[in-house]
């Protein structure tokens, strides 16, 4: 209950503030109630929205709208409401001096400075506000190729020069235009890789998400090397209520069978030898394991018979799991591919010079490539989408890694 008035309190005083903010710059009287109204029903839908929501059946287009309405409505007014609150605490210092200094102003100096810091507030929030109408229409399929190459010394001499396409998080129960999802599978056939690998996230939740985008997706050529992918945290339908176990153990079954289905091989806590010439190199496939997820990976499992002289790429979902386990262990894998972190869909890069992102202070390995202990992770930033139904920022990404042998030449 308390929880609710605090959220109600914070509403009403953000609402107060935007409110304030817009009345300084326009002052027409059905410009006013205009506003009140289109926000009193953005309101009203986002509440009704999330009120209906069903855990039963997850995600849909109308909470996709609704949390997508709730950040572009939100955002701007709370950036107002942090100018406004600040010129409110700033006058409060400006009368308690007066009142004990006794010290003279002018009245007509403050209507003047409220007015030029609701400006300053209504184009700052301006930005945010129309990133998120960006991310929405266009960011969310706005697909990035990011080619990366990485050095080790331990690389079998036949795969100097080896490249995985790496896509994941592709979340199909979000996608609405068959069109740009095309396209990105045409982007990744244009990479000619040795190898695909996905890592995990084919649905939201259902299985039956996939299956208006399975031939589409067929459509990921085959290279000489194979399509392998592992499972991510939304594949075991572990956040939606179930009418019972055996429904959803069905629906798990379903997923992975979506793999089979779209021609990807399918790593259990399991790996397979890739050869190419006199050499060879482990891929190494872990189940889901996340610090604050589901953990049904096991790494001992999947790498068991291998040793630390074996070169080893795994594939693990979730980031957290090389921070907490893999990047120290015995065996030495070389090299993690990721996702799960989506860069949260919403930052802000320039490649090579600044990168930040909210869900930094989450993981610390969330996007691109770390390197501790001589050991890599890339993290990819997700190929569609989930929750807000857009990207600002943290675009959609397929990967193209190169491993070359040696160290790198600075």
């Amino acid at each position: 209950m308390i929880r609710w008035i605090v959220v109600v309190f914070v509403v009403l005083l953000v609402e107060l503030y935007a409110f304030q903010a817009f009345k300084t710059l326009f002052k027409t009287r059905g410009i006013l109630i205009g506003y009140a109204l289109i926000s009193l029903v953005v309101l009203l839908f986002i509440l009704y929205s999330f009120l209906k929501f069903d855990r039963s059946v997850g995600q849909t287009s109308q909470s996709m709208t609704a949390m997508g309405l709730l950040l572009l409505v939100f955002i701007p007014k709370l950036i107002i409401t942090l100018f406004l609150f600040g010129e409110d605490i700033y006058r409060l210092c400006v009368t308690a001096i007066q009142y004990f200094t006794q010290a003279s102003v002018t009245e007509s100096a403050i209507p003047a400075r409220r007015k030029f810091v609701s400006q300053i507030a209504l184009g700052i929030a301006a930005i945010p506000f129309l990133s998120l109408i960006y991310g929405i229409f266009e960011g969310k399929y706005n697909f990035k190729v990011i080619k990366q190459t990485i050095f080790f010394d331990d690389l079998p001499d036949s795969f100097d020069g080896f490249t995985i396409t790496q896509i994941s998080d592709v979340h199909s129960g979000s996608f609405d235009n068959p069109e740009k999802i095309s396209y990105a599978i045409d982007l990744i056939n244009e990479q000619g890789s040795d190898m695909v690998l996905f890592t995990g996230d084919i649905v939201n939740a259902h299985a039956d998400e996939m299956l208006p985008w399975i031939e589409t997706f067929k459509k990921i050529n085959t290279p000489a090397f194979g399509k392998y992918s592992v499972l991510g945290n939304h594949d075991y339908g572990e956040y939606l209520t179930w009418p019972s176990l055996e429904a959803k153990d069905a629906n798990f079954a379903a997923i992975k069978d979506l793999h089979r289905q779209i021609d990807f091989e399918l790593l259990l806590n399991e790996h397979r030898f890739i050869t190419k010439g006199a050499d060879k190199i482990a891929l190494v496939g872990v189940e889901n394991w996340g610090h604050n997820f589901k953990q049904a990976g096991d790494l001992g499992k999947a790498s068991e018979g291998l040793t630390a002289q074996d070169f080893k790429v795994l594939m693990s979902h979730d980031p957290s799991h090389w921070e907490y386990e893999v990047k120290k262990a015995a065996k030495n894998f070389q090299l993690t591919l990721s996702g799960h972190t989506h860069g949260m869909q919403f930052g802000i890069e320039i490649p090579g010079v600044f990168k930040w992102s909210p869900v930094q202070y989450v993981y610390k390995q969330w996007a691109g490539l770390y390197e501790e202990f001589g050991r890599y992770i890339y993290v990819n930033r997700g190929f569609g989408f989930h929750a807000y139904p857009g990207r600002v920022g943290i675009w959609p990404e397929i990967t193209v890694l190169e491993l070359k042998k040696g160290k790198k030449i600075v």
